[in-house]
């Protein structure tokens, strides 16, 4: 499991579709991060508060955890498009942000994962950050557990993904941290960049799940039956 290997994926998969992606990414910006921002200046009462953090700060967070909590399976279903480009090279379309809201199950689900899952991480960081941290990186891939396992229960999804992570976590770490570079380049162009930085990193990260989960196929014990067949 090199680093390098999930980049080139990545890339290789992409080719033919930047564009798809960065319009994909355009979309998913414009609702998950400025509708977000032109609400939160309306409850503030105009720009001027909005910009002054000291005003209201109370009321704000609760409106953007309120507002997170609603478009969250938008996040997810970003995620799961490149998950399937990885896999299939399944065309990057627009609908595709929105099929985690297909089933009110899903939906609900997926809020209740965030919420148990912050509630862990807030516990294990109770003792220390680094355990807290750790955690994260280890609850990181349940997201996409879910594309494979729809009808997993919350818990179950969480366990599957801290197995899939065992000793993987600093792995996983140093892959989100060799995008520094792109993330630089994405603030000195006051954000544009990241129409197709963050695709990029998207398909990377979807790699990665990928090559744990073939990894653990591989690592499974072949099952005997009674006369000696492999099932």
């Amino acid at each position: 499991m090199k680093i390098r290997d999930f980049k080139t994926e990545a890339k290789q998969q992409l080719k033919g579709q930047w564009f798809a992606a960065a319009l994909v990414t355009l979309v998913f910006a414009a609702i998950y991060v400025v509708i977000p921002m032109i609400i939160e200046m309306k409850l503030s009462g105009g720009y001027d508060n909005w910009m002054n953090t000291t005003s209201n700060e109370n009321g704000q967070s609760a409106s953007t955890f309120i507002i997170t909590l609603v478009l969250l399976p938008l996040s997810v279903g970003y995620s799961w498009l490149f998950l399937s480009l990885i896999r299939t090279g399944e065309r990057v379309k627009i609908s595709g942000l929105f099929q985690a809201f297909s089933e009110i199950s899903m939906y609900l689900k997926l809020l209740g994962t965030y919420l148990l899952m912050m509630i862990y991480v807030i516990l294990w960081s109770l003792l220390l950050i680094i355990p807290g941290i750790i955690k994260a990186f280890a609850y990181s891939q349940t997201y996409f557990v879910y594309k494979d396992n729809p009808k997993m229960g919350i818990n179950a999804a969480i366990t599957e993904s801290r197995k899939l992570m065992h000793g993987y976590k600093w792995k996983f770490f140093v892959l989100q941290l060799s995008f520094i570079g792109w993330v630089i380049l994405g603030l000195i162009t006051v954000g544009i960049g990241f129409i197709w930085i963050y695709p990029y990193m998207s398909a990377t990260y979807a790699s990665f799940y990928n090559a744990l989960v073939e990894k653990k196929k591989g690592a499974e014990p072949i099952v005997i039956d009674e006369v000696g067949k492999d099932e």
